[in-house]
Protein backbone atom coordinates (compact mmCIF):
# COMPACT_ATOMS: atom_id res chain seq x y z
CA UNK A 1 0.00 0.00 0.00
CA UNK A 2 1.70 2.91 -0.37
CA UNK A 3 1.62 5.92 1.48
CA UNK A 4 -0.72 8.99 1.44
CA UNK A 5 1.75 10.82 3.97
CA UNK A 6 5.67 10.30 4.14
CA UNK A 7 7.81 11.74 7.19
CA UNK A 8 11.79 11.10 6.09
CA UNK A 9 14.09 11.78 9.16
CA UNK A 10 11.87 14.74 10.17
CA UNK A 11 14.28 16.93 12.66
CA UNK A 12 12.59 19.83 14.50
CA UNK A 13 13.96 22.44 16.88
CA UNK A 14 12.83 25.52 19.40
CA UNK A 15 15.98 27.56 19.26
CA UNK A 16 19.00 25.36 19.77
CA UNK A 17 17.05 22.63 21.10
CA UNK A 18 15.72 19.69 19.15
CA UNK A 19 12.38 18.25 20.04
CA UNK A 20 12.17 16.15 17.12
CA UNK A 21 15.48 13.95 16.35
CA UNK A 22 15.07 12.34 13.19
CA UNK A 23 11.78 10.48 13.11
CA UNK A 24 10.27 8.96 9.70
CA UNK A 25 7.01 7.43 9.72
CA UNK A 26 4.37 6.39 7.27
CA UNK A 27 0.34 6.82 7.11
CA UNK A 28 -1.77 4.95 3.96
CA UNK A 29 -5.16 5.43 2.34
CA UNK A 30 -7.70 4.90 4.69
CA UNK A 31 -5.27 4.07 7.60
CA UNK A 32 -5.93 5.63 11.12
CA UNK A 33 -2.04 6.23 12.34
CA UNK A 34 -1.53 7.09 15.99
CA UNK A 35 1.72 8.66 17.51
CA UNK A 36 1.66 7.72 21.62
CA UNK A 37 4.34 9.03 24.40
CA UNK A 38 4.54 10.92 27.43
CA UNK A 39 4.22 14.75 27.50
CA UNK A 40 6.91 16.63 26.03
CA UNK A 41 8.00 13.46 23.82
CA UNK A 42 7.50 15.76 20.20
CA UNK A 43 4.18 14.41 19.06
CA UNK A 44 2.60 17.76 18.73
CA UNK A 45 5.63 19.09 17.63
CA UNK A 46 5.29 16.33 14.68
CA UNK A 47 1.82 17.75 13.61
CA UNK A 48 2.37 21.13 14.16
CA UNK A 49 5.21 20.51 11.80
CA UNK A 50 3.26 17.96 8.84
CA UNK A 51 0.60 20.89 9.25
CA UNK A 52 3.09 23.95 8.40
CA UNK A 53 2.66 25.84 11.55
CA UNK A 54 6.02 25.02 12.26
CA UNK A 55 9.46 24.67 9.50
CA UNK A 56 11.98 21.73 10.00
CA UNK A 57 15.32 21.66 10.71
CA UNK A 58 16.07 19.01 8.24
CA UNK A 59 14.06 15.75 6.49
CA UNK A 60 11.19 15.81 4.70
CA UNK A 61 7.43 15.77 4.57
CA UNK A 62 5.59 14.52 1.37
CA UNK A 63 1.94 14.27 0.98
CA UNK A 64 0.61 12.18 -2.01
CA UNK A 65 4.24 11.91 -3.47
CA UNK A 66 4.73 15.54 -3.72
CA UNK A 67 6.84 17.16 -1.04
CA UNK A 68 5.13 19.81 1.45
CA UNK A 69 7.75 20.26 4.21
CA UNK A 70 8.53 24.01 4.80
CA UNK A 71 5.35 25.10 3.14
CA UNK A 72 2.83 27.58 4.90
CA UNK A 73 0.02 26.37 7.11
CA UNK A 74 -2.58 26.99 4.65
CA UNK A 75 -0.71 26.08 1.62
CA UNK A 76 -0.98 22.64 3.50
CA UNK A 77 -4.70 22.83 3.94
CA UNK A 78 -5.83 23.79 0.65
CA UNK A 79 -3.35 20.03 -0.10
CA UNK A 80 -6.03 18.26 1.80
CA UNK A 81 -4.44 18.00 5.74
CA UNK A 82 -6.51 19.76 8.53
CA UNK A 83 -5.69 19.86 11.64
CA UNK A 84 -7.95 19.63 15.10
CA UNK A 85 -5.22 21.31 17.24
CA UNK A 86 -4.57 20.28 20.96
CA UNK A 87 -6.48 22.62 23.18
CA UNK A 88 -9.20 23.25 20.83
CA UNK A 89 -8.25 26.85 19.60
CA UNK A 90 -11.73 27.74 18.90
CA UNK A 91 -13.28 31.24 18.68
CA UNK A 92 -15.13 31.78 21.90
CA UNK A 93 -16.85 34.83 20.67
CA UNK A 94 -17.90 33.28 17.09
CA UNK A 95 -20.71 30.98 17.11
CA UNK A 96 -20.57 27.37 16.45
CA UNK A 97 -21.64 27.83 12.89
CA UNK A 98 -19.63 30.49 12.53
CA UNK A 99 -16.67 28.61 13.54
CA UNK A 100 -17.40 25.68 11.40
CA UNK A 101 -17.62 28.46 8.60
CA UNK A 102 -13.93 29.51 9.14
CA UNK A 103 -13.04 25.35 8.76
CA UNK A 104 -14.09 26.36 5.05
CA UNK A 105 -12.49 29.46 4.89
CA UNK A 106 -10.48 27.82 1.31
CA UNK A 107 -13.74 26.81 0.22
CA UNK A 108 -16.45 28.54 -2.15
CA UNK A 109 -18.01 25.47 -3.69
CA UNK A 110 -21.43 26.75 -1.10
CA UNK A 111 -23.69 23.21 -2.12
CA UNK A 112 -20.64 20.97 -0.88
CA UNK A 113 -19.74 23.24 2.37
CA UNK A 114 -23.33 23.10 3.27
CA UNK A 115 -23.31 18.87 2.71
CA UNK A 116 -20.07 19.03 4.87
CA UNK A 117 -21.68 21.32 7.67
CA UNK A 118 -24.67 18.76 7.31
CA UNK A 119 -22.25 15.39 8.06
CA UNK A 120 -20.60 17.61 11.10
CA UNK A 121 -24.32 18.13 13.10
CA UNK A 122 -25.10 13.98 12.47
CA UNK A 123 -21.78 12.96 13.81
CA UNK A 124 -22.01 16.01 16.90
CA UNK A 125 -26.13 16.22 17.27
CA UNK A 126 -24.75 18.61 20.33
CA UNK A 127 -23.44 21.41 17.71
CA UNK A 128 -26.44 21.19 15.91
CA UNK A 129 -28.57 22.16 18.99
CA UNK A 130 -26.29 24.90 19.61
CA UNK A 131 -25.37 25.94 16.18
CA UNK A 132 -25.89 30.07 16.62
CA UNK A 133 -24.65 29.69 20.27
CA UNK A 134 -20.97 31.41 21.49
CA UNK A 135 -18.85 28.78 21.27
CA UNK A 136 -17.25 30.22 24.47
CA UNK A 137 -20.02 29.31 26.09
CA UNK A 138 -19.90 25.20 25.19
CA UNK A 139 -18.51 23.02 27.77
CA UNK A 140 -15.55 20.82 27.01
CA UNK A 141 -16.63 18.17 25.11
CA UNK A 142 -18.89 20.44 22.96
CA UNK A 143 -15.63 22.81 22.47
CA UNK A 144 -13.72 19.75 21.31
CA UNK A 145 -16.41 18.54 18.86
CA UNK A 146 -16.05 21.84 17.22
CA UNK A 147 -12.69 21.77 17.04
CA UNK A 148 -13.09 18.42 15.24
CA UNK A 149 -16.23 19.19 12.92
CA UNK A 150 -14.23 22.87 12.29
CA UNK A 151 -11.06 20.45 10.60
CA UNK A 152 -13.95 18.37 9.07
CA UNK A 153 -15.17 21.31 6.96
CA UNK A 154 -12.09 21.98 5.34
CA UNK A 155 -12.85 18.26 3.75
CA UNK A 156 -9.36 16.73 4.48
CA UNK A 157 -7.67 13.72 2.64
CA UNK A 158 -5.92 13.53 5.77
CA UNK A 159 -6.81 14.41 9.69
CA UNK A 160 -4.80 15.57 12.13
CA UNK A 161 -6.04 14.98 15.49
CA UNK A 162 -4.30 16.26 18.33
CA UNK A 163 -4.90 15.06 21.90
CA UNK A 164 -8.94 15.16 21.23
CA UNK A 165 -9.83 13.63 25.00
CA UNK A 166 -7.66 16.12 26.55
CA UNK A 167 -9.58 17.19 29.75
CA UNK A 168 -12.70 14.91 29.15
CA UNK A 169 -14.95 13.32 31.46
CA UNK A 170 -14.77 9.32 30.29
CA UNK A 171 -18.04 9.11 28.83
CA UNK A 172 -17.31 12.35 26.37
CA UNK A 173 -13.53 10.18 25.85
CA UNK A 174 -15.39 6.92 24.43
CA UNK A 175 -17.74 9.74 22.48
CA UNK A 176 -15.05 11.17 20.72
CA UNK A 177 -12.80 8.37 19.87
CA UNK A 178 -16.25 6.44 18.43
CA UNK A 179 -16.86 9.71 16.23
CA UNK A 180 -13.16 9.16 15.24
CA UNK A 181 -13.85 5.37 13.67
CA UNK A 182 -16.91 7.14 12.10
CA UNK A 183 -14.57 9.44 10.21
CA UNK A 184 -12.86 7.39 8.89
CA UNK A 185 -15.52 4.80 7.86
CA UNK A 186 -16.49 8.30 6.11
CA UNK A 187 -12.87 8.11 3.79
CA UNK A 188 -11.09 10.30 5.79
CA UNK A 189 -7.05 9.11 6.94
CA UNK A 190 -6.39 9.84 10.13
CA UNK A 191 -2.93 10.74 12.03
CA UNK A 192 -3.93 10.69 15.78
CA UNK A 193 -2.02 12.12 18.55
CA UNK A 194 -3.20 10.86 22.17
CA UNK A 195 -1.69 10.49 25.69
CA UNK A 196 -4.73 7.74 26.30
CA UNK A 197 -2.94 5.53 25.15
CA UNK A 198 -5.55 2.91 25.73
CA UNK A 199 -8.26 4.38 23.43
CA UNK A 200 -5.75 5.44 20.92
CA UNK A 201 -4.49 1.74 20.50
CA UNK A 202 -7.67 0.46 20.68
CA UNK A 203 -9.35 2.83 17.51
CA UNK A 204 -6.09 2.66 15.10
CA UNK A 205 -4.40 0.05 12.68
CA UNK A 206 -0.69 1.22 13.73
CA UNK A 207 0.91 2.70 16.03
CA UNK A 208 4.59 4.52 16.77
CA UNK A 209 5.70 5.20 20.24
CA UNK A 210 7.81 8.74 20.50
CA UNK A 211 9.91 9.50 23.24
CA UNK A 212 12.59 12.24 23.38
CA UNK A 213 11.95 12.85 19.89
CA UNK A 214 12.49 9.80 18.88
CA UNK A 215 10.75 6.87 17.58
CA UNK A 216 11.36 3.48 19.88
CA UNK A 217 8.99 1.21 18.73
CA UNK A 218 5.91 0.97 15.73
CA UNK A 219 3.90 -1.80 14.78
CA UNK A 220 0.32 -3.13 14.76
CA UNK A 221 -1.63 -1.21 17.08
CA UNK A 222 -3.63 -3.96 18.59
CA UNK A 223 -0.05 -5.84 18.61
CA UNK A 224 1.11 -2.88 20.63
CA UNK A 225 -1.55 -2.81 23.26
CA UNK A 226 -0.38 -6.33 24.12
CA UNK A 227 3.23 -4.94 24.76
CA UNK A 228 4.92 -5.56 27.90
CA UNK A 229 7.17 -2.43 27.60
CA UNK A 230 3.98 -0.34 26.33
CA UNK A 231 1.66 -1.55 29.06
CA UNK A 232 4.19 -0.85 31.93
CA UNK A 233 4.98 2.57 30.57
CA UNK A 234 1.78 4.13 29.06
CA UNK A 235 -1.06 1.81 29.94
CA UNK A 236 -0.50 1.61 33.32
CA UNK A 237 -0.03 -2.35 33.58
Amino acid sequence: MSALLEVSNLKVAYGKILAVKGISLTVAKGEIVTLIGSNGAGKSTTLRTISGLLHPKAGEITFKGEKISGREGHEIVAKGICQSPEGRRIFPRMTVAENLDLGAFLRNDKAAIAEDQENVLVLFPRLRERLYQRAGTLSGGEQQMLAVGRAMMGRPELLLLDEPSMGLAPVLVELIFDTISKIREMGTTILLVEQNALAALDVADRAYVLESGLITMSGDAKELLRNDEVAKAYLGG
